[in-house]
């Protein structure tokens, strides 16, 4: 659809559904006139019909793309039928004078409003399956029967549904019932080309036989931010949209999940969405709780007949739907390093070689190392009095001294990639330094030497090569033994100050095993 057909669309769909809701609204004048008796209302009803069906079928030529009741007719596969009786009930929105039309076929003036048996009676191609609770009706929850005492089914009020009106309308928007567990998931602005190459899996995969519905896509890994991001990047390829909700507040009763998992598959054809559904927050949780909304989060995503995307640390086991799974790592060093090169543009090069150290210490995702540059070149050019009175821009400004940008990405760096320790570690901020450590030489000796291979790990891991050869073994681990009071903690406290990294204390006998209770 070019951009002149989406300018004309919304008033030629306007015209469609009023010359829709025109031919059903004379369907009932015709109705009323043969209850009446008067043969001459008949024949004058059933003229302006005809006239109305010509009226409807000008509005459909001139239609740029199909109108929002054809799509919503095609998509949840209505009858004739059906279709009239969600614009009959559409109709008592619109219309004013469905109401007494609606009060004249039913022989009472307080039932100015439709009913089934209504329908059955004015509408043409009637079926009684349209009621039932299975059918396209009542299951996408388009209408509603209004239950109340001395109703039957049959004579109870029928009300459309008010997300599916504004959409007849032409207006789209997130139902407000799901309003307040989702999120929209931003496009990313840049993928690492890892991440890059899952997204182009998954559109691949889902655009092959047409069918978006299946499979689940599962997205497994720490890598928390960068599987959202490949998400929202192929979804953006597929031309739709992507919301996010936490698998924590998927309800564990059976019919309030149901009624949750109709209303997203009604709504990604409504809005064009996909789901993304965060177990992040479950993995691991052992309690009955955790098992239960486990269990509500898995039966969820299976029911629901729509493209689903679902993160999370381990793999999940769905027995009735099948799966795609993909791990998600952390960019490599070199895409790292090409991330912070690029966000930090002309910058980077007078770094000389402290990047390595950064992609060597901390690891950054696109995301975070696009909030870490603008965070550190934001407390970085306030520091800079002659950056901030001249008002340059960092690229021309050649009076800011690069050697303070590095320590300043440093602490920022830190600070993006603390972990979520809280309930296990308590962060501890080092104060002591080398002149307050009292040691043997030896111990002193063997404290710097550690030290000495902190701080010459990003070169031999990277520059020659020794993570490539295997990525586990790749940290430094110190045993501190000795009684209590002898300096253990404040030898910990040292080194951090010294190589600028934080310090967390774990109590162990505080940690529950799941394996030793």
């Amino acid at each position: 659809m070019n951009v002149s057909a989406i300018q004309d669309w919304p008033e030629s769909n306007q015209n469609y559904l009023n010359a829709a809701l025109a031919a059903v609204r004379e369907r009932l004048e015709v109705q009323a006139a043969q209850i009446e008796g008067d043969g001459g209302a008949v024949s004058s009803a059933e003229r302006r019909l005809d006239e109305a069906q010509l009226d409807l079928d000008l509005a459909a030529e001139g239609l740029p793309a199909p109108s929002a009741l054809e799509a919503l007719r095609a998509a949840f596969g209505l009858s004739p039928f059906e279709r009239d009786l969600l614009l009959l009930c559409a109709g008592m929105e619109f219309d004013s004078s469905f109401a007494p039309l609606c009060s004249a076929l039913q022989g009472d003036s307080q039932k100015s409003y439709p009913t089934f048996n209504l329908a059955m009676k004015a509408l043409p191609g009637t079926h009684w399956s349209a009621i039932l609770p299975a059918a396209p009706l009542r299951r996408w929850r388009l209408v509603e029967v209004v239950a109340g005492d001395g109703f039957g089914l049959a004579t109870s009020p029928l009300r459309i549904d008010e997300r599916v009106l504004h959409y007849l309308a032409g207006l789209s928007y997130l139902d407000e019932r799901l309003q307040w567990m989702a999120d929209p998931v931003l496009i990313p602005e840049e993928l690492a080309p890892s991440h890059r190459t899952l997204a182009n899996q998954i559109v691949e995969i889902l655009s092959k036989d047409g069918d978006l519905s299946n499979p689940i896509i599962q997205l497994c890994g720490s890598e928390e931010v960068g599987k959202s991001a490949i998400a929202a990047s192929a979804c953006a390829d597929l031309g739709v949209k992507l919301h996010a909700i936490s698998a924590a507040d998927i309800p564990t009763n059976v019919s309030e999940r149901v009624v949750l998992a109709r209303l997203w598959e009604r709504e990604a054809f409504l809005s064009g969405t996909a789901l993304l559904v965060d177990c992040e927050d479950l993995d691991g949780k052992d309690g009955g709780d955790g098992k239960g909304r486990m269990h509500a989060a898995i039966s969820f995503v299976e029911s629901a007949q729509c493209m689903v995307f679902v993160t999370s640390l381990q793999p999940l086991i769905f027995k009735r739907r099948s799966a795609l799974r993909l791990d998600v790592e952390r960019p490599s060093p070199a895409e790292q390093q090409a991330l912070w090169e690029k966000a930090l543009g002309p910058l980077a090069q007078g770094l000389d070689g402290q990047l390595e150290g950064l992609v060597a210490q901390f690891k950054l995702g696109p995301r975070e190392i696009q909030a870490a540059c603008i965070e550190a070149l934001a407390g970085w050019s306030k520091e800079d009095e002659e950056f901030g009175e001249s008002g340059e821009s960092i690229e021309s400004s050649e009076s800011i001294e690069l050697g303070e940008l590095a320590p300043v990405l440093w602490n920022v760096c830190r600070t993006q990639a603390r972990p979520r320790l809280e309930d296990l570690a308590q962060r501890i901020d080092p104060a002591a330094t080398w002149d307050d450590l009292v040691l043997p030489e030896l111990q002193l000796k063997i404290l710097k030497e550690i030290g000495v291979h902190l701080r010459g790990r990003a070169r031999v891991y990277g520059a020659w090569g020794f993570a490539s050869k295997g990525s586990r073994g790749l940290g430094i681990s110190a045993l501190f033994a000795g009684d209590s009071g002898t300096g253990k903690t404040m030898a910990a406290e040292v080194l951090a100050n010294d190589l600028e990294l934080d310090l967390y204390r774990i109590d162990l006998s505080q940690v529950v095993s799941k394996y030793i209770g």
